[in-house]
C-alpha cells in the first residue's frame, strides 16, 4: 500500500489512508487522513499525520508535519548496528541486523520506515498490535534506541574491540 514519491532530496511513502464519513443534511460528507513515512534514505526518519477534506492536501500535510520531526538514526553499512525491540501500545517489533543482500524483509509499516531510514538489509518481526499508526511509532522508537559502537565506547568509558 506505500505509495513513493520524492520531494526535493526527502522521500515519503504513504503507509495509510484513511476515510472518515459525517453525515449531513444532503448526505454524507467525506474527510480523509494520511498517515506517511518521511526521510532523506541516509540515516534520517520521521513519520506524520495530515487530514483534510481531500487526499492530495492530506497526504501533504502528513508530509509537512513528518518532516519536522526527523530523528537519527546510527547506521552500519547498510544495516542497524544490533538487535532492537520497539513498543508502542499494544503494537511491538522486533529488528536484527542483517548480512549485506539480504534485503527488508518486513511488513508493509515497517518496510515504510526502514526505506525511508536508508536501510536496505533487516530482517523484522511484528507483534501484538497490526494498527499502521502504532506499528510504526513502534518502529522509529525501536531505531531511536539504537546504539553505536562508538557511542556505547563513549557512555561506558571502555573501548570495545
Amino acid at each position: 500500500m506505500a505509495e513513493e514519491s520524492k520531494r526535493g532530496e526527502l522521500i515519503d511513502k504513504v503507509v495509510k489512508i484513511r476515510r472518515c464519513a459525517a453525515v449531513v443534511k444532503g448526505g454524507r460528507r467525506f474527510s480523509f487522513t494520511a498517515l506517511v513515512v518521511v526521510g532523506d534514505g541516509q540515516g534520517k526518519v520521521g513519520w506524520g499525520y495530515g487530514k483534510a477534506n481531500e487526499v492530495p492536501p492530506a497526504v501533504e500535510k502528513a508530509v509537512k508535519d513528518g518532516s519536522r520531526s526527523l530523528v537519527d538514526i546510527p547506521m552500519k553499512g547498510s544495516t542497524i548496528p544490533h538487535s532492537v525491540k520497539g513498543r508502542y501500545g499494544a503494537a511491538k517489533v522486533v529488528l536484527v541486523p542483517a548480512s549485506p543482500g539480504t534485503g527488508v524483509i518486513a511488513g508493509a509499516a515497517v518496510r515504510a520506515v526502514c526505506e525511508a531510514a536508508g536501510i536496505n538489509d533487516i530482517l523484522t518481526k511484528s507483534y501484538g498490535s497490526n494498527n499502521p499508526t502504532n506499528v510504526v511509532k513502534a518502529t522509529i522508537g525501536a531505531l531511536l534506541s539504537l546504539r553505536s559502537q562508538s557511542e556505547v565506547e563513549r557512555l561506558r568509558g571502555v573501548s570495545l574491540s
